[in-house]
């Protein structure tokens, strides 16, 4: 069976709800899908949406690159069967091109699991089955993030992702008034977005040690984040490192010891799909540091990718994958579903998602 065309297009999906993190505000959002045809019955899809504060690459920037076509000789004409090496040929062109690579790794691993009739996680080697999901509450006042996490509660959710970064004083007061509404009932994982230095960070672990806090991703900046090592392990342990991990060679400059932090943030958006998502995790396994999954805003098909990938990691300890849960609309339906805040798969082939007609 033969690859025989690529198709790709823009939608602008939007969100029902703005949110703000430490460097921006989100209102809408775009997303590029990319379907693969093949000479037989099935058809790949994929979707990306990269963050350019972190990899440089914006929506536009995908489909312009993807409207050169530049690589597409890697793909159309390539028996099925080839799948290992055209993702190998595929990530070699498109190493720091993220989001096109996202797209297009998505979609043929879709085609793959059609193929060969088995859900994406199961050829992996699925280790997980379930496993809660947070959700995210942007930078707001104390009342507004009070009412968005009595909705998410209401809802199922028991984990929660709030983000900091407006300042030591007023991050503690949302996090100890959520404390203090719902003590032990919810998991409290915090978000800086890169917003503190070392020493405010310090400050902010110290008087915020009686939150039981689950988790701290990405605290300093990317370039500063060898400050780290200057933390106890006790605390070190704690941090998952975002932004500062993108691609796999830097995921490889953390692995040696003595370790800058516990755990991976693993994005496919950053890295560039469900193959090199899996190579930072065997990484990460091998190094025993745990991992988070998590993602931008982005259609379901992409968070049915990353789940797949992160349930056929045995170093996977935490889903961050809300990112379809506030658009307006979406392209695709399945892959998984959400039950009192419960991530599982659709025991379907492929990513199990579906066009919606």
């Amino acid at each position: 069976m033969k690859i025989t065309r690529i198709r790709f297009w823009k939608e602008d999906l939007n969100l029902t709800r703005p949110y703000t993190i430490a460097y921006k505000t989100v209102s809408d959002v775009s997303v590029c899908f990319v379907e693969i045809e093949t000479d037989g019955a099935h058809v790949g899809i994929g979707a990306s949406n990269p963050s350019p504060q972190v990899v440089g690459e914006t929506v536009a920037d995908v489909m312009q690159v993807l409207n050169l076509g530049q690589g597409f000789d890697q793909i159309i004409g390539r028996d099925v069967r080839e799948m290992a090496g055209i993702l190998k040929d595929v990530g070699e062109i498109y190493m720091r091109n993220p989001g096109v690579l996202a797209a297009l790794d998505i979609a043929l691993h879709d085609i793959w699991g059609k193929y060969l009739g088995l859900p994406i996680a199961r050829f992996y080697g699925q280790a997980h089955h379930s496993i809660p999901t947070s959700i995210t509450v942007g930078i707001k006042g104390v009342e507004e993030t009070l009412e968005e996490v009595e909705e998410y509660v209401g809802r199922g959710f028991r984990y929660l992702k709030i983000k900091t970064g407006e300042g030591i004083e007023k991050d503690l007061e949302r996090l100890f008034k959520i404390r203090e509404v719902h003590g032990d009932q919810v998991h409290i994982r915090v978000d800086a977005n890169q917003g503190y230095t070392l020493e405010q960070l310090q400050d902010f672990m110290e008087r915020g040690k009686d939150l039981n806090l689950e988790l701290i991703e990405q605290p300093l900046s990317a370039d500063q984040v060898g400050e780290l090592l200057q933390l106890p392990w006790a605390h070190a342990e704690k941090i998952a490192l975002d932004e500062s991990v993108r691609y796999v060679d830097e995921a490889l400059a953390f692995v040696g010891k003595p370790l800058h932090a516990g755990i991976f943030n693993i994005k496919l958006m950053k890295c560039g799909g469900v193959r090199n998502g899996l190579r930072i995790a065997e990484l990460a396994e091998l190094a025993g540091m745990h991992l988070m999954w998590g993602c931008n805003d982005e259609s379901r098909v992409s968070i049915a990718a990353a789940l797949h990938a992160a349930f056929a990691s045995p170093a996977t300890r935490y889903l961050d994958l809300d990112g379809s849960l506030d658009l307006a609309r979406d392209l695709v339906e399945g892959g998984f579903k959400i039950e009192d805040g419960m991530m599982s798969l659709l025991p379907k082939p492929g990513l199990g998602v579906d066009r919606i007609q």
